[in-house]
């Protein structure tokens, strides 16, 4: 249970406050349906913005937008937070208050119309991918010895690179969520708002199949509920690979490859999910297939890849003929 300052007297109680939360998480958030990560998350942010109450004694019910205001200068101030960040910590508080809202506890929503601040940086600033070559130098550098981890970790990034699932998308996928329509493979993955199905190239499901027929070979019995990713190491051996655990692979590799860190861009994992659009893009595939692949709800958030893509191709100052 969360904890709650226990000061000022309050027709609303503290476990008032805390049981309706507790059942908007339950069947509001998703429509009912929240992965539970979202759910933690829902749960880390209030637990932050009370803790920020209990130091200023401030009893929640009785708190103002003044105050909210204050908060979200704590964050910016204090914590040096993202924009983004404060975002999504206002965005937990002002839901909080409007389930208490809702219910009846509280006569209005003190946190309705307390904005985040805007960002005030480049929107493709965090969007770092890799070019085909350095794609190509990543997936070359794992071992081509047929072990478990190294047939493993191939099909794993070069799916990631090439097709952009999301780590949690692949940490979650099973066994029977590998789909085969006539002679084309795809993966089935749970994303944020929605299933979709990962089309698969012929060679990245001739490398994910090579991998469960390695495991097989090994003795391993796979059914449907089996994960399709599976830990190798002594002490998670066999078990489902955690998001943890792909981000140590992916980092593993990039820093082999030193590619990791470069001048004004950091790879990271998610940076392969950004390679699978930009690359994508680049070479000739529109965006709603694009956006389709990425798992986007916004068409505009794919398009920031063609931004992207299309920065130093089309750059308009090629077209100036100046000899310096």
């Amino acid at each position: 249970m969360l904890p709650l300052p226990s000061s000022p007297i309050t027709s609303v109680s503290q476990d008032d406050l805390l049981a309706v939360f507790a059942d908007f998480l339950a069947i509001d958030v998703s429509a009912g349906d929240a992965a539970t990560d979202t759910l933690i998350t829902y749960r880390r942010q209030l637990q932050q913005f009370l803790l920020w109450c209990n130091s200023l004694a401030i009893h929640p019910a009785q708190i103002t937008a003044e105050q909210i205001k204050r908060y979200r200068r704590w964050l910016i101030d204090s914590r040096q937070l993202k924009p983004s960040t404060v975002a999504l910590k206002l965005s937990v508080v002002r839901r909080f208050y409007q389930a208490a809202l809702e219910r009846g506890l509280i006569s209005l929503n003190p946190a309705s119309g307390i904005k985040p601040p805007k960002p005030k940086r480049d929107t493709t600033a965090n969007i770092n991918y890799l070019e085909k070559e350095e794609v190509e130098s990543l997936l070359a550098v794992i071992p081509d010895d047929n072990s478990l981890k190294s047939v493993r970790d191939k099909a794993l990034i070069a799916i990631m690179a090439l097709e952009g699932p999301r780590t949690v998308e692949l940490h979650r996928a099973n066994i029977k969520d590998l789909i085969k329509q006539g002679s084309n493979y795809g993966i089935r993955v749970e994303g944020k708002r929605s299933i979709r199905i990962v089309p698969l190239t012929t060679d990245l499901a001739n490398l994910l199949l090579h991998y469960l027929t390695v495991r097989t070979e090994k003795g391993e019995k796979l059914k449907p509920d089996t994960p399709l990713f599976i830990a190798v190491g002594n002490r998670a051996k066999g078990k489902r690979i955690s998001r943890r655990g792909i981000r140590l692979i992916v980092d593993g590799y990039l820093i082999e490859t030193e590619l990791k860190y470069m001048p004004g861009r950091v790879i990271s994992t998610h940076s392969l999910r950004h390679t699978a659009g930009t690359l994508a893009l680049r070479s000739g595939a529109e965006l709603r297939q694009v956006q389709d692949l990425l798992g986007h709800a916004d068409p505009r958030t794919t398009a920031i890849y063609a931004h992207v893509a299309d920065r130093w191709e089309n750059n308009p100052a090629l077209n100036v003929e100046i000899d310096l």
